[in-house]
């Protein structure tokens, strides 16, 4: 079929939903694709963000960028690339914003999904179809407020979640709570202190484990020779993933895991004033929930504007916070850097396939999100996750999310160009694969702990993939297609069957050379043997 008579929706026009639709466009030629997104520009990232992994590894292979500021690029640099790429590509005309994806349901007699949008300010409904819908969203996306606390919505100062940071407040002569310390607290805190005028208290309930990830400047000259000198800013690159992936090879004995412990303790209390050093270190194993790069935090501390306080939350009141000592502090704002809702609450979405199949249905019956190789769920043909169930890594999401993409446009593609009308993940595959996988991270870090990242806190371990990275790519380097269900994909079948032919033949032709080649020099020398 023509490229008209099929289309593609990606939801979410974040990292991934971009690499996304840049790879539609430059590797398959394929421009009728939407990309729902609920927000108002691409990407979105709060205030003080960076990358924890080098800058120069978490853009894309393909468009490298040799003028980044620091080793670890910060939120207007970042957010400034990936709307630079976007206008390269011209992917603006294909973006719906202020969208959210209500449904998508397969109607399998017409091989394809009817989506229902929303527009967020008028609520107007809109009905479409697509061929392939692609889930860009990532494992954390629902922003967690804890409404667990008493009073949340009782304040009347500004209160926002940190991943929905509001781009018109003035934090100046302000006091600042902010309720939670991890990645994204830990993050922000630095930047927001800075302004002395701006006094901040961090309430943290439990301590998380820190290592040093300083942000190193790089020079015009350095900048210089990245983009002039073929090669040099790639091989930079190529040491950076050798830094990060080698180590994760190597086998971590007890000692060699108390050895990183005691470090990360000293790096932690050497940083931190005296006043918190009872309080700073945590009761979890290094490791069973994310750690955090240090770019400022534990330097802010020694700041006069900066307080931390441990004693926990009683209530949130009219004009400020009540602790459990029965302390009434106020304040005019409060920021939750209380992190996210893992998938395993909602599926943020209605996603049917074959015979009524959910994706959150699945979920339900598997203990939590599940899928296969973190990519694709039984029963929902041509539906596919990206960054989806364990897929968390310590290394770079960009060379997770392009590893998917790339195994993504080999199940599609066949689809786009009508050589199959859909794909579906078989239940047996997927059910191996997570076996294996559950198995081995029954022995690792992540069950010492409770954790988002575990069903109910506790329960399966749902994010991270328990492998090294060359594992992952190994992995999807391409499909097996005998683990899917094909549908009128007589035509694919043929051309496989054909080309393994192809291969036969020119295999038997090469022997057959060889053969004789052999044989004419054993019958003219018989001092070739």
């Amino acid at each position: 079929m023509s490229e008209i008579q099929r289309r593609v929706a990606i939801i979410g026009a974040g990292v991934a939903g971009l690499t996304q639709a840049i790879a539609l466009k430059t590797k398959l030629k394929f421009h009728n694709f939407t990309i729902f997104e609920k927000g108002s520009e691409v990407g979105g990232v709060w205030q003080g963000c960076a990358s924890d992994i080098d800058i120069h590894w978490y853009s894309l292979s393909t468009d490298l960028y040799p003028y980044w500021n620091k080793s670890h690029g910060l939120q207007p640099e970042i957010q400034a690339y990936w709307i630079e790429l976007s206008k390269k590509y011209n992917l603006y005309p294909h973006i719906k914003f202020n969208t959210r994806v209500l449904s998508a349901e397969w109607d399998d007699a017409k091989q394809q999904y009817t989506v229902i949008t929303e527009d967020i300010f008028s609520g107007k409904k809109t009905t479409s179809v697509a061929h392939v819908v692609i889930s860009a969203l990532g494992i954390l996306e629902v922003p967690n407020l804890p409404y667990d606390i008493p009073g949340v919505r009782k304040f009347q100062g500004a209160s926002f979640h940190s991943a929905q940071w509001p781009g018109s407040i003035d934090l100046q002569n302000k006091r600042v709570a902010v309720i939670g310390n991890a990645s994204s607290g830990a993050q922000f805190v630095p930047s927001i202190s800075a302004d002395p005028s701006v006094e901040v208290v961090n309430f943290i309930r439990t301590p998380t484990w820190f290592v040093t990830r300083p942000h190193v400047p790089y020079s015009d000259a350095a900048k210089w020779i990245f983009a002039n000198i073929p090669l040099v800013m790639r091989l930079h690159r190529a040491w950076i993933m050798f830094w990060f992936v080698a180590p994760l090879h190597l086998p971590m004995g007890d000692k060699a895991l108390q050895k990183q412990r005691d470090a990360m303790t000293k790096y932690i209390l050497d940083n931190t004033p005296d006043k918190y050093h009872f309080h700073m270190i945590p009761d979890h194993p290094p490791g069973c929930k994310r750690t955090v790069a240090d770019n400022g935090f534990l330097e802010s501390l020694y700041r006069s504007n900066v307080t931390l306080n441990f004693d926990g939350i009683a209530e949130i009141v009219e004009n400020g916070i009540i602790t459990k000592t029965g302390e009434m502090l106020p304040f005019d704002v409060i920021v939750y850097a209380t992190g996210f809702i893992g998938k395993q609450e909602r599926y943020p979405m209605h996603v049917r396939g074959w015979n009524g199949a959910t994706v959150q249905g699945y979920y339900d019956a598997h203990g939590g999100p599940t899928a296969y190789i973190g990519t694709a769920i039984p029963d929902t043909p041509n539906f596919y996750l990206i960054n989806g169930p364990n897929t968390g890594t310590r290394i770079s999401a960009l060379f997770i999310t392009e590893v998917q993409v790339a195994y993504i446009l080999q199940l599609i593609e066949p689809v786009l160009t009508g050589s199959a009308s859909s794909f579906t993940i078989k239940a047996t595959p997927t059910d191996t694969y997570n076996s294996k996988l559950q198995e081995q991270l029954s022995r690792s870090v992540h069950v010492h702990c409770q954790s988002w990242a575990r069903t109910n806190g506790t329960d399966k371990v749902f994010y991270p993939f328990p492998w090294p990275a060359t594992v992952w790519w190994w992995l999807l380097r391409r499909p097996n297609w005998d683990h899917y269900i094909a549908v009128g994909a007589d035509k694919l079948v043929w051309a496989r069957r054909i080309k393994t032919v192809k291969k036969f033949l020119k295999c038997s032709a090469v022997l057959t050379l060889l053969w004789s080649y052999i044989s004419l020099r054993s019958r003219y020398d018989t001092t070739w043997w």
